[in-house]
């Protein structure tokens, strides 16, 4: 596990200053960065240093996504929709997007959602029953890291299914296995180890991915400000991914 490394892992913005600037020094560069390839569109690129394969490993690996199976992704912001993306590629019967911005879930069926839900009055787990037929989903990902979400993968997800835990978790959550005991369930979390970023970097320059399409804003390294103003805004500005370019 790159992530859990004795001497690396996960340290850049962690255990050191991450790389916002002009220039950055790579700890452990041979093992951890990839040449770009000619013609590569750089943009593409940057969403696979972190988002895309976080969604694809955490969420759709650890899932254990298969074909004709009944997706539920709660939380439509990049992460999510990485998980979209990727899910895609392993042709579930059935993706459903869940999430509280209308915006966001009208880009989850751009990026291939077949069902779109908003959580926001409170039906979300007895909307996904009634389209499951009361059986639930086989794959919940969780992609907010609130108790709320993990609260609602546990509701929909069926007896034999994987909760997929991508979100960061900053507090405490309740774990209802008074309920789930019985259910045969696996419930996954992980931290990105970028294992999977080779396959992805060629489906990425196949075009069989094209996650450049998550940037939605781009700014100049002097705009730095305005571009944290616009992501902290992302529902006013419809924001997914800010790109910050540091050359002219």
């Amino acid at each position: 596990m790159y992530s859990h490394c004795e001497d690396g892992g996960w340290i850049l913005g962690n255990l050191i200053d991450g790389t916002q600037a002009e220039y950055v020094r790579i700890p452990h560069a041979d093992n951890s960065l990839y040449a770009v390839p000619p013609g590569a569109d750089e943009a593409a690129l940057v969403m696979l240093s972190d988002i895309l394969p976080t969604g694809f490993e955490c969420g759709v690996q650890n899932g254990r996504v298969e074909p004709g199976q009944t997706v539920a992704i709660v939380g439509a912001g990049p992460i999510g929709l990485s998980a979209l993306m990727t899910a895609r590629l392993y042709s579930p019967a059935e993706i459903i997007m869940i999430d509280l911005d209308d915006n966001r879930l009208e880009v989850s069926r751009r990026f291939g959602a077949t069902k779109v839900i908003n959580s926001r009055d409170g039906k979300a787990a007895a909307t996904v029953m009634d389209m499951t037929q009361k059986r639930g989903v086989d794959v919940a990902i969780e992609a907010v890291g609130v108790a709320d979400t993990f609260e609602l993968c546990q509701a929909i997800v069926a007896p034999g299914g994987h909760i997929a835990n991508i979100g960061v978790h900053g507090k405490s959550v309740e774990f209802h296995l008074e309920r789930l005991w019985s259910q045969n369930i696996t419930l996954t979390t992980r931290l990105v180890d970028t294992a999977a970023t080779p396959m992805l970097l060629k489906m990425v320059m196949a075009k069989t991915l094209k996650p450049e399409l998550l940037i939605t804003h781009r700014f100049a390294l002097d705009d730095m400000m305005k571009a944290y103003e616009t992501f902290g805004n992302a529902a006013r500005e419809h924001t997914l991914k800010v790109l910050i370019s540091a050359g002219a």
